[in-house]
């Protein structure tokens, strides 16, 4: 019988976990801390990624509404799918730093 092959030290969550805390640890050294103009900066464009697609599924529910006359019934679904597909890009914008 063959024995399988050890997994590989990158296939470990842990050793992945390390490597990236080692990584982050070794640029916050080389780079030091980021201004408060930097950080004001990250707050702005984290609340105009949630913004935007807010106000698109807005505009595009109103638009529906007006073309169908249907009072406000395509209003709110769209608005919290533009809502929720913001938050998504949010979140996937702050883990990607």
């Amino acid at each position: 019988m063959t024995q399988a092959p050890p997994p590989k030290p990158e296939d470990d969550p842990l050793v992945r976990e390390t490597q990236l805390r080692r990584d982050r640890r070794a640029r916050w050294l080389r780079e030091g801390d980021m201004s408060v103009g930097r950080r004001l900066a990250q707050i702005g464009i984290l609340g105009w990624i949630l913004v935007i697609p807010t106000l698109a599924g807005l505009f595009v529910g109103r638009w529906m509404d007006a073309r169908l006359s249907g009072g406000i019934f395509w209003t709110a679904p769209f608005m919290l799918l533009g809502l929720c597909l913001g938050g998504w890009t949010a979140w996937k914008w702050m883990n990607a730093r």
